[in-house]
């Protein structure tokens, strides 16, 4: 008999959604529909959804080197408590950088120690580590993060043009992506010169220093690099409609780009950044209430295809005081689901297909992460039950991340997560964490060559 069966639930997959059960036997669903055969255990489902469990393709959980700012254990509960049960780890913040595979082995060795969800990792693209990106490639990273401008740590310098052309290439070559935070260097640096030149150094000011066309500037040139080189190009943490039209125009002429935002581009404007200080500082910035709007338009519309958390957690004393100086970096990783429940599903109307695709289908498929992302025989038993109609209210003391610090704390949002599955085990249930390790690494899988 199948060691698990989910009883009664709304399963919901990007192909639809109705009543089923979900049978899992050694971490693999097996079966999906009605009334299925008894188990050893039942979970009770009834008036609940069963989404496939959340992947988060971009955090940052910062071990080893920085586990005082997060850490995977802390990190991974939180993630587990917003529904999640993979997430692809970022390259920096971990000290030393994940950018050789020495340092793959490390991060990989502390994770395997501390995480209760499966993980992949990010590779770096530096100056001076093109060729390691094929050592890299062998130990599974799921492709490789270059930053088209100051990234705020030097150990992690930006790309240059030159870092940039032959990284994409090799990429190219070993058939992974690169993923690319798009920001022009040079309309930064130079308006954050001129406005602290002029004393100009208000939330404002910070805000009108990283325009959206330095976003649309550095969007346009990682594409047509991308487009030369043949490779695959992953546009992160999209910050407005405009820069999501530019990626998809690319796309449109044949560049294989995909496109990521994140919940605080559709929960949060520029003028919360005003209202909440540093803790809702990000780069690239929260934008006005019109390109907001058109960003929703645009993940309505279909052109957006996946929403990661890019958590990028700090200390308290780093996200406080002086706000060009603090920390620009987003603590979120508990409520992407509940975002795209509220916001999307109950105020605009987006399909709980359409999420479900987003949070996992869509991942699972650009990073080539076999049998994930989806409610499916032969798949992993990744599942996430949710009361989407249960009404809560975030607070501090719910969160689960090292640092009490969220912008969406005091946020009402429907959509509770009951449960959390990962590989049949579940480490989440109940407002409690239900598991003390247990991660694994996944790696993409081999791409087919005719």
């Amino acid at each position: 008999m199948p060691e698990i069966v989910v009883r009664g639930g709304t399963v919901v997959t990007p192909e639809g959604a109705s009543l089923a059960d979900v049978a899992i036997e050694d971490g693999r669903i097996t079966a999906v529909g009605p009334e299925l055969p008894g188990a050893d255990q039942a979970i009770d489902a009834r008036g609940l959804y069963v989404f496939p469990g959340v992947i988060d393709a971009h955090l940052h959980f910062n071990e080893p080197g920085r586990m005082e700012w997060e850490g995977a254990a802390t990190g991974s509960w939180a993630l587990a408590a917003g529904g999640g049960t993979l997430f692809f780890d970022m390259p920096l913040n971990s000290t030393p950088c994940t950018v050789n595979a020495g340092e793959f082995d490390r991060k990989r060795a502390s994770l395997e120690t501390s995480s209760i969800a499966d993980f992949g990792l990010w590779g770096g693209l530096v100056p001076g580590n093109v060729g390691e990106m094929a050592e890299l490639a062998d130990r599974g990273v799921v492709g490789f993060k270059a930053f088209l401008c100051d990234s705020g740590l030097p150990e992690f310098p930006r790309a240059d043009d030159r870092t940039f052309a032959d990284g994409l290439r090799e990429a190219a070559r070993l058939g992974l992506p690169v993923a690319v935070h798009a920001e022009s260097h040079e309309m930064t640096e130079n308006l954050t010169r001129r406005m602290k030149g002029q004393g100009r150094q208000s939330i404002r000011d910070f805000l009108e220093s990283r325009p959206v066309a330095a976003e649309l500037e550095a969007i346009q040139f990682a594409a047509l690099l991308a487009e030369e080189a043949g490779a695959k190009l992953h546009i992160v943490h999209v910050s407005s409609g405009s820069g999501v039209a530019m990626a998809a125009e690319a796309r449109a002429r044949g560049v294989d780009v995909t496109i990521e935002t994140c919940p605080h581009y559709l929960s949060f404007t520029g003028e919360d950044v005003e209202r909440l200080g540093a803790i809702a500082k990000c780069a690239p910035p929260l934008r006005d209430r019109a390109e907001q709007a058109s960003l929703w338009g645009q993940v309505l519309g279909g052109a957006v295809d996946l929403i990661a958390s890019d958590h990028s957690p700090a200390p308290p004393e780093m996200k406080s005081g002086d706000f060009w100086r603090a920390w620009g970096g987003i603590a979120g990783v508990q409520s992407t689901l509940a975002v795209l429940l509220e916001q999307g599903h109950h105020q605009r109307g987006l399909p709980l297909e359409r999420i479900a695709g987003l949070l996992a289908a869509e991942p699972a498929r650009r990073f080539r992460i076999a049998g994930r992302g989806r409610i499916a025989p032969g798949f992993a038993g990744d599942l996430v039950l949710v009361g989407a109609q249960t009404p809560f209210t975030l607070w501090r003391e719910d969160l689960f991340q090292r640092h009490a610090i969220s912008p969406y704390v005091g946020s009402r949002f429907r959509g509770y997560v009951r449960r959390t599955i990962r590989r049949g085990e579940t480490i989440f249930a109940d407002g409690a964490i239900a598991a003390r390790g247990g991660g694994t690494l996944v790696r993409p899988q081999p791409e087919r060559t005719s």
